[in-house]
């Protein structure tokens, strides 16, 4: 794709999109005048407001740009990110870990884990998300830059410091608040800049099913083109789909990813925590078409190409659908999408270095003031990690294809301690240890043998999914046989931390959670129905 001309309305919506961000932080400025405010915001917003952060916290690069070019290169397969790879998970984190999330009175995911088990774990769980989310707020920056060098020319590096900037500028002066209303404005923009794309290619092939019928019959099925298990032919198969993707991967996204409980556990109530990720799922059932059916119709245009560049599918939509006045209106979405993602990983890393690990162990017994600056010097000191981190993902064609790879290393092991620790008492904490270096080492392990040939799989993408399946059950295995071999905690200690040793009568969920339940899952089981 070549650069477009410049675009005068475009460079103003981008400004004035940029202005907004800093502004908000500034509005709220007075709610981040004490470090746990600035860092956490628990207990502090309305549920309306959480559901809509938890969602756009996930409508970063992962969702616009990643799932686009995901459905460019593989179809209607995409859509397993969505009705197997999303939903269920969502589900389960409201009705049975949010509970317990909300009454721990844990801060943040690795202070779970310290509470749960030891320091030892705590730090090592720690030290593996600020690794994660360095890397993932790496692929925030690189897809904002590869995004507007794509449509003007700029300099990569000029636009990774300038995005980062303005991210520092508005965490800095609101903290995580600032950031969860930045995140709010930003998938409001993020939709409306998406939905003429999305209506514009529906007119232009007569709706989904004329856009399927350009693709070959194994990129317009969910299941019925898949095999059962095939890891070394196959672009997916249905155990990698099911068991890795379904279960593994979305699970231990969305029931630990640091962002995302952050977001949940802002919720002014315990029900309100609850609710969060519920009210998320509805508007997670329609993303795709706004994403994924857009981004299929690009495979059309990518497919005469012998190196396409899956990561450039929605700038080429984009340039082949929209004229001058929606052009900058386009931009400015991507654009939004990609600093939501960004900011919200900047904010997370800055709490968790900042409680889980400086004041935790590092330097406790300090000023709020003192933590306070130290929360806002790790900010900067993580949008510069992140520009560092943006240059790994060059080496990617495909966002999801490398995301993939990262939760697959760090997440999987991560979910396995944590779903031990959250539903038995009999996990050891010299088991979770063990049990998590393990899952990592396999993982890394893994990756490092796909990347020089020594295994081979139909796809990167099948490799992710068996990659987290092998970290996931060494990780589950180890803490089991270990904790066999070791002393557990007694009961009482564990009191308020597991779903089984809740203090006082479990919090009760009310009918209307439940109806929401069913139809959330019901509306699921249809769709999956529909395009097997």
């Amino acid at each position: 794709m070549q650069p477009n001309p410049p675009n005068a309305l475009a460079f103003l919506m981008i400004a004035v999109y940029m202005a907004a961000s800093i502004v908000v932080g500034y509005l709220v400025r007075r709610h981040a005048n004490t470090a746990p405010k600035f860092l956490h915001a628990r207990g502090s917003l309305p549920t309306a407001v959480t559901a809509l952060a938890f969602l756009a916290a996930n409508c970063g690069a992962l969702e616009i740009v990643g799932i686009t070019a995901t459905s460019a290169k593989y179809g209607a397969l995409a859509l397993h990110f969505y009705w197997l790879g999303a939903i269920p998970a969502m589900v389960f984190l409201a009705l049975f870990m949010m509970p317990v999330y909300a009454r721990s009175g844990a801060m943040t995911v690795p202070d779970f884990i310290r509470l749960r088990y030891d320091n030892r774990t705590h730090i090592l769980s720690a030290v593996c998300l600020a690794v994660m989310m360095v890397l993932v707020s790496g692929i925030s920056l690189y897809a904002i830059s590869a995004v507007l060098h794509a449509f003007f020319g700029w300099n990569f590096s000029a636009i990774s410091l300038a995005a980062a900037s303005v991210v520092v500028c508005y965490a800095l002066v609101g903290g995580l608040r600032a950031t969860i209303y930045n995140e709010i404005l930003q998938l409001g923009l993020t939709v409306a800049g998406l939905l003429p794309l999305a209506w514009s290619v529906y007119h232009s092939f007569h709706g989904v099913g004329g856009e399927l019928r350009q693709l070959p019959p194994t990129m317009t099925h969910l299941w019925t083109t898949l095999p059962l298990m095939q890891p070394r032919t196959a672009t997916m198969d249905v155990f990698g789909v099911v068991f890795g993707l379904g279960f593994v991967l979305s699970f231990g996204y969305w029931c630990t990813d640091f962002v995302l409980i952050q977001r949940a556990l802002a919720a002014r109530t315990p029900e309100g925590a609850i609710n969060t990720p519920l009210i998320a799922a509805i508007f997670k059932l329609a993303f795709p078409w706004l994403v994924i059916f857009p981004g299929m119709s690009a495979a059309i245009f990518l497919k005469g190409s012998a190196a396409p560049q899956f990561d450039q599918a929605l700038p080429l939509l984009i340039s082949h659908y929209y004229g001058y006045a929606l052009m900058g209106l386009g931009i400015s979405a991507i654009l939004a999408s990609l600093m939501s993602g960004l900011a919200g990983n900047v904010s997370a890393f800055s709490a968790l270095w900042t409680h889980d690990l400086y004041q935790t162990h590092l330097r406790p017994h300090q000023t709020d003031a003192h933590y306070l600056a130290v929360g806002r010097a790790v900010t900067v000191a993580a949008a510069c990690l992140s520009v560092a981190a943006a240059y790994i993902v060059l080496y990617y064609n495909n966002l999801m294809d490398y995301l993939l790879l990262v939760f697959a290393t760090f997440n999987a092991p991560l979910f396995a301690v944590f779903l031990l620790g959250m539903f038995t008492v009999r996990a050891t904490s010299t088991g979770a240890f063990w049990g998590l270096l393990a899952g990592v080492f396999a993982g890394v392990t893994h990756s490092v043998a796909v990347r020089h040939g020594a295994i081979g799989y139909g796809s990167i993408m099948i490799g992710n999914f068996y990659g987290a399946i092998y970290a996931w059950s060494l990780a589950a295995a180890v803490t089991i046989a270990v904790s066999c071999f070791t002393t557990a905690r007694p009961r009482e200690a564990l009191r308020g931390i597991t779903y089984f040793t809740q203090d006082g009568p479990r919090l009760r969920i009310s009918t209307g959670t439940w109806a929401l339940v069913f139809a959330v899952l019901a509306t699921c089981v249809v769709l999956n129905f529909s395009f097997r």
